[in-house]
């Protein structure tokens, strides 16, 4: 996902600072971004090249002005003609998978205890995932349907965190098959 798509999606909720945008992506259940940080800065002079966005200073009491960005109509217009694009399939990368992959080289008990690690962390995602969604939305909710969206985005990777909790308990019953077989 480009970052310029989630920014100009953002801005056409509620006008936000930088900074506003980079804590919203540090905080954000839903706007998942690997990218740096840093690269909201820059995104938003481009975008302001562009003409999809403006920006106006706004003095802020005895705080540094901010400069804050507001979505123009066009855009608005890049935004809807992004989102009515192909969506993209996701690509599943695991990098636990590669070092699953040569774990044949551990003994029972150093296998075993790579995959309690690997639960552990997955439960604690999960958990933390299930927290922010018990907060409540995070999103916009300016309709139900657009609320019912945000929300069954946050749910998603609660599900992937559940399906990959299952899937480790497979793989466990399979290699217990395996060493009593």
């Amino acid at each position: 996902m480009a970052i310029k798509y989630a920014i100009l999606g953002l801005l056409s909720w509620r006008p936000a600072s930088g900074y506003e945008l980079r804590k919203y992506f540090s905080e954000s259940v839903a706007l998942y971004w690997s990218g740096n940080s840093n690269q909201v800065y820059p995104t938003l002079v481009q975008l302001h090249k562009d003409g999809l966005v403006e920006s106006e200073v706004r003095q802020q009491g005895n705080y540094p002005p901010s400069k804050v960005y507001n979505l123009t109509p066009a855009g608005e217009t890049a935004l809807r003609e992004w989102v009515v694009a192909d969506p993209p399939v996701p690509q599943v990368r695991n990098p636990f998978l590669t070092q699953l992959a040569w774990a044949d080289r551990l003994n029972d008990e150093e296998l075993a205890s790579l995959l309690g690690r690997y639960e552990r962390e997955v439960q604690m995602k999960s958990l933390m995932q299930r927290e922010l969604i018990r907060r409540g939305p995070e999103g916009p909710a300016r309709t139900p349907r657009e609320q019912l969206l945000w929300t069954m985005i946050a749910d998603h990777d609660c599900r992937i965190y559940e399906a990959e909790l299952r899937w480790l308990e497979r793989l466990r019953e399979e290699l217990g098959k395996r060493r009593t077989a």
